[in-house]
């Protein structure tokens, strides 16, 4: 679930399992979602779990973007 910071509104979203999306379209004000400084994707920055590759990293014991 992806929650736009600027209008609220939350959308249930596939996210991709080899890459980090760095670009997001709010289907609720249009606005272009990009990561917060420091985050890889929109998933890290405004979704309620990490992307893959941070999930992995962290459970590996780092922290290290992907």
């Amino acid at each position: 679930m992806i929650t736009c910071p600027k209008c609220g509104h939350a959308e249930t979203e596939t996210m991709p399992t080899d890459a980090c999306q760095f670009f997001y379209d709010c289907k609720g004000c249009a606005v272009v979602l990009r990561p917060n400084k420091g985050d890889c994707c929109v998933f890290c920055s405004f979704g309620t779990i990490s992307c893959p590759p941070i999930q992995e990293a962290r459970a590996n014991g780092g922290s290290a973007c992907c």
